[in-house]
């Protein structure tokens, strides 16, 4: 799950929000080119935690970005290491869980708007050729901010799902999600088209 950002002096949330999200990319880009053995990965790991210190957030906040994707890492490891073996399966878990630890770093120590305002200055010269670039960012907001709000329904039937003894499965998690993230949509596209956005 995207993070919500939290307020602090660190290092990391005084750095410029496009310097951030260049070296997230950076970053991710070198990690899956790069590590190519457990002790690499271990080492990305080690420096995404350490990245995480540095940045003065705290480790329920850090796992919380993080536990969203466990069971995706445990079917992931599995899967890697029926067709491979553990090694391999082991590093390409640490490559994921590694990137959406720097990820989550950076929407942490990131306002929204500053991240807009960083997309919003990189795509300006396209505005000559007649790209919306104020469409761009707002559809950026809307997903960094429906992310969190989705995995929150989940969350919200996951838990009413639990009150009411029903076994975990696609149609009772899955099915009042997806209607849920229809509304909200329909919310969204309503309260764009009041504001006369097209």
């Amino acid at each position: 799950m995207i993070g919500v950002y939290v307020p602090g002096n660190s290092l990391l949330h005084r750095l410029p929000a496009g310097l951030k999200i260049i070296a997230l990319m950076v970053s991710i880009v070198t990690v899956a080119v790069v590590v190519r053995s457990p002790m690499a990965a271990g080492i990305a790991l080690g420096a995404t935690v350490a990245t995480f210190v540095v940045a003065w957030i705290s480790p329920r906040n850090a796992w919380a970005q993080v536990r969203g994707v466990v069971w995706l890492l445990v079917v992931l490891f599995a899967f890697q290491w029926i067709i491979t073996d553990a090694a391999r399966a082991f590093v390409v878990s640490a490559i994921l869980l590694t990137s959406v630890g720097l990820a989550a770093i950076v929407t942490l120590t990131t306002r929204t708007a500053d991240m807009l305002d960083a997309m919003i200055g990189t795509l300006r010269p396209l505005e000559r050729f007649g790209v919306r670039t104020d469409l761009i960012a707002m559809t950026f907001a809307l997903t960094i901010r429906s992310i969190p709000l989705i995995a929150e329904v989940l969350s919200q039937v996951d838990q009413a799902r639990r009150a009411r003894g029903l076994r975990a499965g696609p149609r009772v998690l899955l099915a009042p999600t997806v209607l849920a993230a229809l509304q909200t949509a329909d919310g969204f596209a309503e309260t764009l088209a009041a504001r006369g956005m097209d």
